[in-house]
């Protein structure tokens, strides 16, 4: 894989699917549920992805694609190279707010991520990162996460987690807000990983991720140093959907051991 040559062209595409998602806020938007009251989706989703396919099958015919409206490819294994797409990540915030949503896009060979992009489509803020090549925002590099400690730290979590569920022990999660400096949620994957990054938070907590959502992000918090596993400690799972978590290294063992307890 050339991935000079890639990130020129993936930067293009994103740039233009941003476009055409503002130019969606002088339009009609239908928005249906899918699994559940607030899992929402709209037409401007569904386009957006259908647009990327349509440049991908057009121009890297062999690379496969996972999307998160379901009009790529069947993914079953991780072989060969695979686009993993969501084409607006907080979608309850592009319909709510116009903002705070993000297209997201990892490119990933035989599990390995090469490319992650995160765009913040009305901020007009792109974060990418590239394998072994350093974590980028608006193409100045950021630096490598500094050490921190629990006390001092910002956590994403989404505050569903802080109140009884038959998931999560949620006596751990108070104990957590109690512990950190502060707590946000900001209702898109994406950005809590771009914003991991970037420092400005210190973790990003989430019971259910689906590849899609976090795949891009993962490349990008990677080269600076963040830590990316499930629950358990395991490598995030890139096939199906699974608890993540995303942190500082110097706090994300803590966060499993002494905080984050499933049922």
């Amino acid at each position: 894989m050339d991935l000079h040559a890639m990130d020129l062209y993936i930067k293009s595409l994103i740039k233009e699917a941003g476009h055409r998602i503002c130019n969606s806020f002088l339009t009609d938007i239908t928005i249906e549920s899918k699994s559940n009251a607030n899992d929402l989706v709209t037409n401007i989703d569904k386009e957006i992805e259908q647009f990327f396919i349509g440049r991908i099958r057009r121009d890297f015919p062999g690379h496969r694609i996972f999307g998160e409206e379901g009009f790529g490819d069947d993914i079953q294994t991780s072989e060969g190279v695979i686009w993993m797409l969501d084409p607006i990540d907080g979608t309850m915030n592009f319909v709510h707010q116009k903002r705070n949503f993000a297209i997201s896009l990892g490119i990933f060979k035989d599990g390995v991520g090469q490319l992650g992009y995160i765009y913040d489509v009305v901020n007009d803020d792109l974060y990418h990162g590239v394998k072994g090549r350093g974590a980028y925002y608006n193409d100045e590099q950021m630096r490598p996460l500094m050490e921190t400690v629990i006390a001092e730290s910002i956590v994403a979590m989404n505050a569903t987690w802080a109140v009884p569920n038959r998931y999560l022990d949620h006596e751990g999660t108070l104990q957590l807000i109690r512990d950190v400096r502060g707590m946000r949620s900001y209702g898109s994957a994406a950005l809590e990983l771009a914003y991991l990054a970037s420092g400005r938070v210190d973790a990003y907590i989430s019971m259910r991720l689906s590849p899609w959502d976090i795949a891009g992000g993962m490349v990008i918090a990677q080269e600076v140093g963040a830590v990316t596993t499930n629950f358990k400690g395991e490598p995030a799972n890139l096939l199906k959907q699974d608890t993540f978590i995303a942190a500082n290294p110097a706090i994300h063992q803590e966060l499993l051991k002494k905080y984050i307890r499933l049922k």
